[in-house]
């Protein structure tokens, strides 16, 4: 099977740098011949990521959480809906080898929690989750995109998925 990077972040409107980033990212992912998996919508982090993905050429699974595809990203090649709302994040963590989590808000921090619990490999790319998620020692920082894939590629490689 190939591997699936689970992208989290801010659902929100991106700053012009943090979209840049996000895009970066979904290209890189898609050259190194990942899966991309994001929450899916058209909005913040999931959408730009997917976009960035798209542009490279690579493959995009959005996992919703509503039942239909209304407000999905117009990068996915496969939009799972769920209607679970704010507990698709579970099916987003334990459906991802590697979680990269970027700058976001509760939801976010969910997803990074969840991640933790499920003790998947967890790279937080440009912001600090909390003293809470990091007790548990399982965080990898990251400052660009580049250093997130290559702590990625690093954990892949030790088996650590």
């Amino acid at each position: 099977m190939r591997t699936v990077i689970g992208v989290m972040g801010s659902g929100r409107p991106l700053p012009p740098a943090a979209a840049a980033t996000a895009r970066h990212l979904g290209s890189l992912i898609a050259a190194e011949n990942w899966v991309l998996l994001t929450g899916g919508r058209a909005s913040g982090v999931m959408d730009a990521c997917s976009q960035g993905a798209r542009v490279a050429g690579g493959f995009v699974v959005g996992v919703l959480p509503d039942v239909d595809t209304l407000r999905a990203s117009s990068a996915l090649d496969i939009a799972i809906c769920t209607g679970f709302g704010d507990a698709r994040n579970v099916v987003n963590v334990l459906s991802s080898d590697v979680v990269i989590a970027l700058p976001g808000g509760a939801g976010t921090l969910s997803e990074v929690a969840l991640a933790l619990s499920a003790r998947k490999p967890m790279i937080a790319l440009g912001w600090d989750p909390g003293a809470a998620a990091r007790a548990a020692g399982r965080i990898i920082d990251a400052d660009t995109p580049e250093a997130a894939i290559e702590a990625a590629k690093d954990l892949l490689a030790k088996g650590l998925k």
